[in-house]
């Protein structure tokens, strides 16, 4: 799979990395994918698969964590693990190719600082990378352990919801592998087709034992990422991968936290409440424009952040306030997580509400090499909804 990739991207003759996922840069996958192709334009093609459906809007610079430098967000991740390691003798980072910073460069320079003992690479077997993990968080170190893609994590689902999930409950509390943290690029790239596009998110929520959580910016992937760590109990990490060099902020260089399952309200309103998380939150703030200017309507905005377990106060506050609710994840909708809000805020807010609970989602089919563009969750399809949600 993963080595696969590697294969056909290195008999590609390029040099460049995957981390070259970029609004405006030539990606490789696409640059490979042409070539294949005699008949193509590189340049053109190229471009128009690297056609952003968001336009990233960062956030205020942070005043409270001290001083701040400018960041993209797999920098950030950099810039997590690089505390963690500073300040924890017993962590660890292990994966795929995370030796030499990993496809996405998210460990870049880590080796180098830290030794090969504490950051090192493993072979292309992701249970084993999850088993392993399991094994050194049990014994004591903090194990941060890399999946390459978030679409390769099912080979490791046994490992994390039959062993991790369920560790320190089979034993009583005597056991537990709480410090495992388990990376994973996640969610549609532009260009990622089947197997680098997925974003298994819901999966995982059916699972006590395990936090989910997903960041939408450098500031916020390294708060929650140091959260998580930090966390007694296994966490799954998911980061948007194509906000990697997308998204840049002024990220504080020393180490701080943000809470983990507390959702974030962006922007507030009081007409509808709009929830997303990871990528789709730019979406959705472009969406809260237009319903605003072209609408008159008032929106608001909700980062849930953690999916498991989830923020349900704060939804549930807004949706009482609002009278309505639209929910948007890239993920197929049949199953995915806002069936879940869904279910709960009918339950929580049946007789505030003003109109069915609606959601925005990707297709019950596998994810789309060249119909992308039509599988993912859109703002015209968004704002669309929200012109349902008002006129019901």
């Amino acid at each position: 799979m993963a080595a696969a990739a590697r294969f056909l991207l290195r008999g590609a003759g390029s040099k460049a990395s995957i981390a070259n996922v970029n609004i405006g840069d030539q990606s490789l996958f696409g640059i490979t994918l042409l070539r294949l192709s005699p008949n193509c334009s590189s340049q053109t093609k190229t471009q128009r698969r690297n056609a952003a459906h968001f336009t990233y809007h960062p956030d205020p610079v942070p005043t409270e964590y001290g001083p701040t430098t400018k960041m993209n967000l797999f920098q950030s991740v950099t810039s997590a693990l690089d505390n963690t390691l500073a300040s924890d003798p017993t962590a660890v980072i292990f994966g795929e190719d995370v030796a030499f910073g990993g496809v996405f460069r998210c460990t870049v320079g880590l080796r180098d600082k830290y030794g090969k003992d504490r950051v090192f690479n493993t072979p292309l077997c992701e249970q084993g990378i999850v088993g392993f993990g399991i094994g050194a968080a049990v014994a004591g170190a903090t194990a941060i352990a890399e999946i390459q893609f978030a679409d390769y994590i099912y080979p490791a689902f046994d490992q994390i919801v039959n062993e991790a999930a369920k560790y320190r409950y089979r034993s009583g509390n005597l056991f537990d592998c709480g410090n495992l943290t388990i990376r994973a690029p996640w969610g549609c790239v532009g260009h990622g087709s089947l197997y680098h596009s997925q974003s298994p998110e819901a999966f995982f929520a059916h699972c006590p034992g395990i936090k989910v959580v997903i960041p939408r910016g450098p500031v916020q992937c390294k708060g929650l990422l140091l959260s998580c760590i930090a966390d007694q109990n296994p966490c799954i990490f998911f980061e948007p991968k194509i906000l990697y060099r997308a998204a840049v902020e002024q990220v504080p260089t020393e180490a701080y936290t943000i809470p983990l399952s507390q959702a974030e309200v962006i922007q507030e309103g009081s007409d509808v409440t709009l929830v997303a998380w990871g990528t789709q939150i730019h979406v959705l703030r472009e969406v809260a424009n237009m319903a605003q200017e072209k609408l008159g309507v008032s929106c608001e905005l909700i980062d849930l952040q953690t999916i498991l377990p989830w923020d349900t106060e704060t939804i549930c506050k807004s949706v009482a306030k609002t009278g309505r609710l639209l929910i948007s994840h890239e993920a197929p909708i049949t199953g995915g997580f806002a069936a879940e809000i869904s279910s709960t805020v009918q339950e929580e807010c049946f007789l505030n509400l003003e109109a069915p609970i609606a959601r925005v989602c990707g297709y019950d089919t596998p994810f789309p090499h060249i119909f992308e563009p039509f599988y993912i969750p859109d703002k015209w399809k968004c704002f669309d909804a929200i012109k349902k949600l008002i006129s019901y």
